[in-house]
């Protein structure tokens, strides 16, 4: 093994990859549109990764000491990960050279699909609102370093002056995250493919280490978890057996493994006994592990804390982490090394608070972005003498968010104390069943669409004058009437059964509620990447929640006046309000959930008194908060599940509530879906080909279900034939009574032409899919 330089004092596990203004973002989407060539996203990549190394540095990372991250990737982390090792489905192989690798377009293919090549499944990366691509693994795959452009980003760095610490997905947990093939056996799992994996992880330590790499950070979040179908000990034994192989390595340099997202628990002991130098404990969402006072460090494994939170945007309370960091100094004994890093990587919050002046100057002073968190990190490291004045303007601002008006309305908190069982329960299904089908005249499989239509260039400046002031109200109104025509129009050529109005006038699912509910804040360039170069703003929830007066009911009734369909009303539930915006940190979630609930049960009585007969409460993060721990979920399901149920038992009988659920494996939660007790539930399925399907039908789902045909996060556009197979495939284990026919998730992302081709092929698949019914 070459000699390792000692682990910087101060790092973090890894930076946004974006950008400040999104420049990677727009680099990628021009070579998707053809405007650019592979060698000029090369270009532009290349010159980002250069101003993020030298913002780094500047914020106080050293250059030569692996403190920097190098953690670029221009889609996905775990793609990077399963391209590099050649880890890419048979379907793909034409787009592969005679070495196995893939070109930006290849990989890009791989990432969003093709004609009727499909795309690899996504999904959320552990409990956060990123989704990562689902590698394929079966016997069939031959893993081998098949290409190394993570070393040559090293290479890139080194060339410029900066000694960066390369990123990976650690092996474990890039086969827990996987699925198995189609080619695979029954009864195989991607972990089958362990050893095979970990000799290519050698050979690519080895490239490292040839190119001059002190230290690897190898990120293992799954450790962190007990939900996969293993149990703890056999993990442990899994973790023992690769790491002691890869540290054993003759050539590699020194190995950092980070576990983020949840405490690390039993897996740090057979960690600490296998030889790596350094394991990143998250002692934001953990504690001190009791494994630490036990384990032998004997002055080789070093202890990374994770004290400074990745995952929210709110200043550390450096008093607190400054004594969890004496903890661990206590439990690991005088031989050991600790040293102070983010719980998890930065590219869960926005680059900086500095691009914020608009956010008012209090509420800015509680924030923390990516470049604010370095600053905390070496403010830690360094300690409350060295770094007096950081600790003492962490004790001002906790002592000002919490005596700051609105952080407590005491009217809100009267209103949530008042709650009874009564405000959380509708009447029975099958009498809101015959309610609904008197009032409502449907075929056999509706059809309808999630919410969102494609938001056209015209659309955003109109809102952009708006906000600008550039142009009146009333022409504000007429601009997004027109479009709510036009998307009316569509849907009736068509010949979709429920409507909706297309949501023209919200820039994002979350941030329009934010805008309107008392309580948030919002962002003009907290962008965050969520999946591939699609980025979001998360609004920021510091106070008591609670609607100062309507926000939808203009535009669906607008809607619903321009049709004799039925027109759904749409919002978003209180669950995902919480998952897609930084949460304040000072109360559990469930209170503050209720608080939120109780402002949509507003909305949803305005609805149902202005006429609209079907309102759909949108959660499709109700998976994502699913802790990584068993003994979590409980509590877990109880507060989420009643949120949403708080926000919609007001409905009367007749008025149908809908809900859509998208990103995850519902298998998991399915007992909770029906706990949510909507009337009609669509999830996405598409991707996966219907994978949900069987766990509806065995745990006996009697309400409306739409798993979702049509995957709207690629641009290709579905065949009848191929949408008319899903339905067949949910047919077999769905009563048709129950079925609706419905995309993935909303259609903003996507453009004119190709939604109306796939909508299109959508309403002939269910035509097609009631003659198989009838028949």
């Amino acid at each position: 093994m070459t000699q390792h330089t000692p682990f910087p004092a101060a790092t973090i596990l890894g930076y946004p990859r974006i950008g400040p203004d999104r420049e990677l973002k727009r680099a990628v989407e021009s070579f998707w549109a053809g405007r650019t060539d592979a060698a000029e996203l090369t270009a532009s990549a290349r010159a980002l990764r250069a101003d993020l190394r030298t913002r780094l540095r500047g914020l106080g990372l050293d250059a030569q000491d692996a403190s920097i991250p190098s953690d670029f990737t221009f889609y996905d982390q775990v793609l990077s990960v399963a391209a590099q090792v050649g880890a890419i489905p048979a379907r793909f192989d034409d787009l592969r050279d005679q070495n196995g690798s893939l070109d930006l377009a290849g990989y890009f293919t791989v990432a969003r699909g093709e004609g009727d090549r499909a795309p690899l499944e996504m999904t959320k990366w552990f409990d956060s609102n990123y989704h990562y691509l689902v590698p394929e693994i079966g016997p069939e795959t031959a893993f081998d370093l098949v290409e190394t452009p993570s070393v040559a980003a090293f290479t890139e760095a080194a060339e410029d002056g900066v000694i960066t610490r390369p990123v990976l997905v650690g092996p474990i947990t890039f086969l827990l995250l996987s699925k198995a093939s189609e080619a695979a056996p029954d009864g195989f799992s991607p972990l089958d493919r362990i050893d095979d994996l970990t000799a290519v992880y050698a050979r690519w330590l080895a490239a490292f280490a040839e190119a001059g790499a002190p230290w690897v950070q190898l990120d293992e979040p799954g450790l962190v978890s007990d939900t996969w179908p293993i149990s703890r000990a056999e993990l442990g034994e899994l973790v023992s057996r690769v790491y002691t192989t890869l540290a054993g390595a003759s050539e590699r340099p020194a190995l950092f493994v980070a576990a983020p997202y949840h405490r690390l628990g039993s897996a740090f002991t057979p960690l600490a006994r296998s030889g790596v130098e350094a394991i990143g404990l998250d002692l934001v969402r953990g504690d001190v592990p009791d494994d630490v006072a036990g384990a032998d460090l004997s002055g080789v494994t070093l202890v990374v804390a994770g004290l400074v939170d990745g995952h929210n945007v709110w200043r550390t309370d450096l008093d607190a982490a400054h004594e969890k960091l004496t903890a661990l100094r206590g439990a690991a004994g005088p031989e050991a090394t600790v040293a102070v890093s983010t719980s998890t990587s930065l590219f869960h919050v926005p680059h900086t608070v500095a691009d914020e002046p608009q956010l008012p100057a209090q509420l800015r002073s509680w924030l923390a972005f990516a470049d604010e968190k370095v600053g905390e990190v070496r403010a830690l490291a360094a300690g409350p003498e060295r770094a007096a004045d950081a600790f003492e303007a962490s004790r001002a601002v906790r002592a000002n968010r919490a005596g700051a008006e609105g952080v407590t309305v005491p009217v809100v908190r009267e209103r949530t104390g008042r709650l009874s069982k009564a405000d959380f329960a509708r009447s029975d299904y099958p009498t809101r069943q015959a309610a609904q089908r008197a009032a409502l005249d449907l075929p056999e499989l509706p059809t309808t669409t999630i919410g969102s239509f494609p938001q056209t260039a015209e659309v955003r400046r109109a809102r952009a004058k708006a906000r600008r002031g550039d142009i009146t109200g009333e022409e504000y109104l007429a601009a997004m009437r027109a479009e709510i025509d036009r998307v009316i129009a569509l849907q009736e050529e068509l010949g979709l059964d429920v409507l909706v109005h297309g949501e023209p006038e919200r820039n994002d699912m979350v941030q329009y509620f934010a805008e309107n509910l008392d309580g948030f804040a919002v962002t003009q360039n907290g962008w965050v990447q969520s999946y591939g170069s699609r980025c979001t703003r998360p609004s920021i929830l510091w106070g008591d929640v609670s609607r100062p007066e309507p926000i939808t009911v203009q535009w669906s009734t607008y809607a619903a006046s321009r049709t004799d369909k039925p027109v759904k009303g749409m919002l978003t539930g209180p669950v995902t309000i919480l998952a897609w915006s930084f949460v304040r940190d000072d109360q559990p979630l469930g209170e503050t959930a209720n608080q939120v609930a109780l402002a949509l049960r507003d909305e949803v009585a305005d609805l149902e008194a202005a006429g609209i007969g079907l309102i759909q409460v949108d959660e499709p993060a109700l998976r994502e908060l699913l802790p990584l721990r068993q003994e979590e979920h409980e509590d877990y399901l109880d507060w989420s599940v009643n949120a949403f149920r708080l926000a919609t038992a007001g409905a009367g009988d007749a008025t149908q509530v809908h809900t859509h659920l998208c990103y995850s494996e519902f298998g998991e939660v399915i007992g909770a879906i029906d706990g949510l007790d909507a009337d009609v539930t669509s999830v996405e399925a598409a991707r996966s080909k219907m994978e949900i399907v069987p766990d509806i039908a065995d745990s006996s789902f009697a309400r409306g279900i739409g798993p979702g045909v049509y995957d709207i996060h690629s641009p290709r556009v579905p065949s009848t034939a191929e949408l008319t197979g899903l339905l067949r495939i949910a047919l077999g284990s769905v009563d048709p009574h129950q079925l609706w026919v419905n995309p993935d998730c909303g259609l903003k992302t996507r453009g004119y032409e190709e939604t109306t081709a796939s909508l299109r092929n959508l309403v002939a698949a269910a035509r097609e899919a009631r003659a198989i019914v009838q028949a």
